[in-house]
């Protein structure tokens, strides 16, 4: 098993080559330690990089910390995530921004307001409250009040 995650590990490092490889084509650079080195070395704020560090990530056998991550992709003009991750990554957080976008109305928007403006002891009560209602209907029963016929509590401003 832990062998498994090794090889994924490692394999996580050679994508991440593969795209800084790509990234550099595309932003008209030769895909060689030498050229990545001082394009770096002049841009990054920190301490300067080694040739063997910056070889290792070409190599696929390390990736680079995340300061020095943003500025390669500030570089090479992509998204920090997507350098690091892949497209896969952009199309989730896409995926997920659409469903908020079309799934959440204004009442559900007002409602999250005030839910932020609350304390954290009470965010924490309300939070629990909301996931044993949506644990409940996930299990298929009805709430307590809706069978017993009663109207929801309305928080409409008079």
């Amino acid at each position: 098993m832990q062998q498994e995650f090794r090889f994924q590990g490692m394999d996580n490092k050679l994508e991440f080559a593969r795209r800084l490889h790509g990234a550099m084509l595309a932003a008209g650079l030769e895909p060689r330690p030498s050229v990545l080195l001082t394009l770096f070395n002049t841009h990054y704020w920190g301490r300067s990089v080694t040739f063997q560090a910056v070889s290792r990530w070409l190599k696929g056998e390390a990736i680079p910390a995340q300061d020095k991550l943003v500025v390669l992709a500030g570089l090479l003009k992509i998204e920090p995530e997507v350098l690091r991750f892949g497209e896969a990554v952009r199309q989730s957080v896409q995926q997920h921004r659409q469903r908020w976008d079309e799934g959440v109305g204004y009442l559900e928007r007002e409602t999250f307001d005030a839910f932020l403006q609350l304390p954290a002891p009470q965010r924490k009560l309300i939070r629990e409250v909301i996931l044993t209602f949506a644990q409940v209907h996930a299990e298929g029963a009805v709430p307590v009040a809706a069978s017993a016929g009663q109207k929801p509590i309305s928080h409409q401003k008079e």
